[in-house]
Order: C-alpha cells, then sequence, then structure tokens
C-alpha cells in the first residue's frame, strides 16, 4: 500500500510504502497503549478510592466489603450448623446409655443415683417454639458438657462393668442352684428322729425325694475334690467352690465325675440312688463352710 503525502500548494510531494509488517506493528503499539491507559487507571482510581472519602466510593466500597463478610459468616454457620446436628445425634446416644446405665444399675442391685459419680438429670420439657441456630460460644458450651456427661458415663459403666462381672463370678460359686429339677423335700436341716434308731440326730443336711437315676447338677462350679463310695454316704461326690465352700452330694447310684475334675454351674455329676446309709432312693445334698454344715435351703432360696 502506497500513501502520497502533497506539501501546501502542491509544490512537492513524497510517497510513504506501507506494508503488512508495518500494519501490524502499528496494531500492537495500539493495543499495548490501550493496556498501558487501563491499568493506570485502574490503580489510580483504586488508590484514590482508598484514601477518598467520597460517600459514594466509600459506600461501593464498604457494600463489597459486607458481601464478603456475609458470605464468610453463612460458611462458618453452615458449618456450625452440620456439627450441630452430630451433636444432636451424640447426645441422643447419651440418652441411651443413660437408660443403658438404669437397667444395668437394677441389675447390679444398685439404684441409678446410688451409682458413683453421678449426677442427678433434671427434668425437661415444654411446647415447641422456634429456635434460632447455635452460635459458636452456645456450641462450644454445649461441647463441654458433652465431653463431662461423657466422661461421667464412662465412669458409671465401668463400676457396673466390674460389679457385673464380680457378682456374675460369685454366683457361680455360691450354691444357688437347686441340684434336682424337682425340689420336693423329705427332711430338712437340723434335729429329726434318725429313720435308723429312733434317736434324736442333727441332719447335716437336706434330702430330696426322686427315682433312682434321675439327674444330680452340681449347685455351684467348682472343683471335684471327692467322688467315691462312702461307708455312710455311699457313692458321693463333694465340690469345692473355694473359700471354704464345699458342696455335698450323696448316696447315688452313679458317679459322672472324678476327684480332680472342673465342673460348671448345672453340670451333671451325679445320678440318684439309694447306696450307703439309705431307706431309698433320694439326693442328700449338703453345704458346708469351712467345714461347719450350713442350711442348704438359705443358699437355695437366693435367685
Amino acid at each position: 500500500m502506497q500513501i502520497i503525502v502533497v506539501s501546501n500548494g502542491f509544490r512537492s510531494k513524497r510517497t510513504v510504502n506501507v506494508g503488512v509488517p508495518h500494519v501490524v506493528g502499528l496494531g500492537f503499539g495500539a493495543l499495548v497503549a490501550l493496556a498501558l491507559t487501563a491499568t493506570l487507571a485502574n490503580y489510580l482510581s483504586l488508590k484514590y478510592a482508598v484514601t477518598s472519602n467520597h460517600p459514594l466510593i466509600r459506600g461501593i466500597l464498604l457494600a463489597d466489603q459486607h458481601a464478603e463478610a456475609r458470605q464468610r459468616q453463612q460458611q462458618i454457620q453452615d458449618n456450625i450448623n452440620s456439627l450441630a446436628v452430630k451433636l444432636g445425634e451424640a447426645q441422643a446416644h447419651m440418652l441411651r446409655l443413660d437408660g443403658l446405665g438404669e437397667k444395668l444399675a437394677l441389675v447390679a442391685g444398685l439404684k441409678p443415683q446410688e451409682l458413683p459419680s453421678a449426677t442427678a438429670n433434671a427434668g425437661r420439657g415444654g411446647a415447641a417454639s422456634g429456635g434460632a441456630p447455635l452460635s459458636i460460644d452456645d456450641f462450644a458450651r454445649q461441647l463441654g458438657d458433652l465431653s463431662r456427661s461423657v466422661d461421667v458415663k464412662a465412669d458409671q459403666l465401668s463400676v457396673l462393668e466390674a460389679l457385673l462381672v464380680e457378682g456374675s463370678a460369685q454366683r457361680k460359686f455360691l450354691p444357688t442352684l437347686a441340684p434336682i429339677e424337682a425340689v420336693n423335700y423329705t427332711s430338712n436341716f437340723g434335729y429329726r428322729i434318725d429313720p435308723f434308731n429312733g434317736h434324736q440326730t442333727f441332719h447335716e443336711g437336706v434330702d430330696f425325694a426322686a427315682e433312682t437315676g434321675t439327674t444330680i447338677n452340681a449347685a455351684a462350679s467348682g472343683k471335684v475334690i471327692y467322688a467315691e463310695q462312702h461307708p455312710a454316704y455311699g457313692k458321693c461326690v463333694d465340690i469345692d467352690h473355694g473359700n471354704g465352700l464345699v458342696t455335698r452330694y450323696a448316696h447315688a447310684s452313679e458317679l459322672l465325675v472324678k476327684e480332680g475334675d472342673l465342673v460348671v454351674r448345672g453340670q451333671p455329676v451325679a445320678r440318684v440312688g439309694s447306696t450307703g446309709r439309705s431307706t431309698g432312693p433320694h439326693l442328700h445334698f449338703e453345704v458346708r463352710l469351712n467345714g461347719v454344715p450350713q442350711n442348704p435351703s438359705r443358699f437355695l432360696a437366693v435367685r
């Protein structure tokens, strides 16, 4: 492309050749100049806006800041609401644990208010009303309350566990289970007329009437310390339950255990018979504490 430049009066002229490179260069230069101008204008406007107290400019800046602050606050509140839902679920679990703790306390023979570290739960209720979202302070306070409740409940359940384990172990080693299913006393503990000689003698156990072959079960868990023929008791089993407590099962027709065996509560140890000093099929059952006869009925009455 040619550009002809003519002077005033047409006395001289000049021809300028403009090619594609020249056009591209001029366009690029114009774009650079425009970008620099816009950047400078933006910088000056921001600098002016920061230092200016013009109401309109200050209003625009404050509106932007408020919108950003509201957005951040909404994000924080959304997170708190999500955590509050989790907190409510945890509190519901604690209520279920409270109910479980009360049931376990009854099993352990305690009243709920007698539990160590227990705190009274105040009654709560009332009509439903419109609620407001939890604040950070409210959430932190309720979270702290829940944490303390968890610690207290953990202490309570630990105590209950210990009591239940101890009580269960003690019951297993106390002769509270009737040695035969049909409890039918024919002779009680204490003084009676001896059926053989008619003299008044002390009966050191209780007699259960049963047919020959009826299963005799261990009244409690323990170790067999005697299982053989006895001159007076016939075929006899003695079980040591620890702490000086021993039970005796006499006049059996058959022994199902031997000395040294470990037996559990309710395990068959013999069968009813009439061996030894006996007038007929029955079970003679004794409970001895440190060798001293005890009334078996007192143990069997415990459930």
